[in-house]
């Protein structure tokens, strides 16, 4: 995992409540309100976007879709690090998750 990529994230997050990390997908997840937002994998950065910038978000230079069992999870991205070089970058994405945080729906509890 990426230690650096990581603390930026946590640095990103530091005002933001209520947050929790938690282990998931292979990396370490950020809940905020309960509901993913940020997941840092290896070299990449998972962020839950709006499903309607899905499409958009594709296009751009590093980002690649979520896929889980061979199924495309809309509204999850991965975004290689070499792309969130640039604080402007990196704060457009973290900014991208955190917008939509608000208005996600929380996954429902596992019993």
């Amino acid at each position: 995992m990426d230690e650096n990529l990581l603390n930026r994230v946590r640095e990103a997050l530091v005002d933001v409540s209520p947050i929790a990390e938690k282990r998931m997908f292979g990396g370490v997840c950020f809940m905020v309100d309960d509901k993913l937002c940020i997941c840092v994998k290896s070299h990449e950065m998972l962020c839950r976007i709006n499903p309607d910038e899905f499409e958009t978000a594709l296009e751009q230079d590093g980002v690649r879709p979520m896929e889980q069992r061979a199924r495309t999870a809309k509204g999850y991205v991965f975004v290689h690090k070499d792309v969130l070089s640039n604080k402007k970058d990196f704060d457009n994405w973290v900014n991208k998750a955190l917008a939509y945080n608000k208005i996600a729906k929380a996954s429902k509890k596992r019993k």
